[in-house]
């Protein structure tokens, strides 16, 4: 069934002004179902998106957003996207395997966990990438914009530091996705939680350590309870969208639909500045224990970092079996997105960051 757009206040006024013409005002307000609360490096990045679609619009659109999953669960927002219970909303790869499998792409992990980088190449690639297009668009979603977590790094408890990859063996973790396979591989006793959890999870010892991003320790606190960080810069989770109910996004005019695109564009760089700010903020007020406990950083050798590397091969393979056999080109995607990471990498090396020209 054809999902019916949400409208705060729709009306039409019609009037004879000093010019002689009539005028027609209205105001749509769109539903976003968010699964996390207010505050935050991306709850900032969210509410830049929602306050560029009113500026570009001159106010005729706004967004709604209802945080902490009061409208909607993460488990329970892409369905609800794609039903028209909320217009947009965040999805996380993980929640839907089998539906949002193409979107596990930036879920892989990589030696790349530049936030910058890696949020422009998951945007170009959602966006111009046909069959990308395609595989949302079968489940009624519209890709629209990009989240990661940054790097991933290794946040543990008093007497549980990682300093190099054989102290993994019996370490009681948690991760997510691939990450978490990769952990288990190589030695790890993996505890399934959500990350919402994790404070009360190190506070009483049911998990010694946290693949962890340093631009979520401060939201959650966790340098509290915590007494270590291995620094890894491990990839990044990617595999984590804004999308919008396909059926509302047709009915847009194309200039409602270029105001959404100009949002998406123009809170990636936004986002990722705001992320490298946080990232080196928390990095530097750690050891100094500004945000908790004072934290000791630990630089994992780089011979295990490559360890960590290798042991994603076989889940980079596995990934684009499961892409073809869903009727899709795997390896042509991942050849795709492995060269355009390598692109942002070098327009940064060799131009810095936007907002540093």
């Amino acid at each position: 069934m054809k999902p019916v757009k949400t409208i705060k206040n729709l009306m039409i006024v019609l009037a004879l002004g000093f010019f002689g013409m009539g005028q027609a005002l209205a105001e749509t307000t769109f539903r976003y179902a968010e699964g996390t609360p207010n505050r935050g490096t991306r709850a900032e990045a969210l509410q830049f998106f929602a306050e560029e679609i009113k500026r570009e619009s001159g106010g005729e659109m706004r967004i709604d957003i209802h945080w902490g999953g009061v409208l909607l669960k993460y488990s329970a927002i892409m369905d609800g996207v794609t039903a028209g219970t909320a217009d947009l909303g965040t999805v996380l790869a993980p929640y839907q395997p089998q539906k949002l499998h193409a979107l596990a792409i930036g879920d892989l992990p990589l030696a790349n966990s530049d936030p910058w980088v890696g949020l422009h190449a998951m945007y170009d690639l959602m966006t111009q990438n046909e069959q990308m297009k395609q595989a949302l668009a079968k489940h009624d979603l519209v890709y629209l914009g990009n989240y990661t977590t940054t790097g991933v790094q290794f946040e543990c408890t008093e007497g549980n530091e990682i300093r190099t990859l054989e102290d993994l063996k019996g370490k009681r973790m948690r991760a997510s996705v691939t990450y978490a396979k990769v952990l288990k591989d190589l030695g790890a006793n993996m505890v399934n939680m959500t990350y919402s959890d994790i404070y009360q999870a190190l506070e009483t010892g049911l998990a010694d350590c946290s693949a962890a991003y340093f631009y979520a320790m401060r939201a959650f606190k966790t340098p509290e309870v915590t007494h270590s960080v291995t620094r890894v810069d491990w990839g990044q989770i990617m595999g984590f969208a804004l999308v919008m109910n396909r059926h509302i996004w047709e009915e847009l005019t194309p200039e409602q639909q270029q105001i959404f695109r100009n949002a998406g564009v123009a809170m990636t760089d936004h986002y990722a500045r705001l992320l490298l700010e946080e990232i080196e903020e928390v990095s530097s007020d750690l050891p100094a224990g500004k945000l908790g406990n004072k934290i000791e950083i630990i630089e994992l050798p780089e011979e295990d970092r490559q360890k960590l590397f290798s042991a994603t091969e076989k889940y980079v393979r596995e990934w684009i079996e499961q892409t073809n056999k869903s009727g899709l080109d795997g390896q042509g995607i991942w050849d795709e997105y492995t060269a355009l990471l390598k692109k942002y990498e070098t327009e940064r090396d060799e131009r810095g960051y936007p907002w540093d020209r």
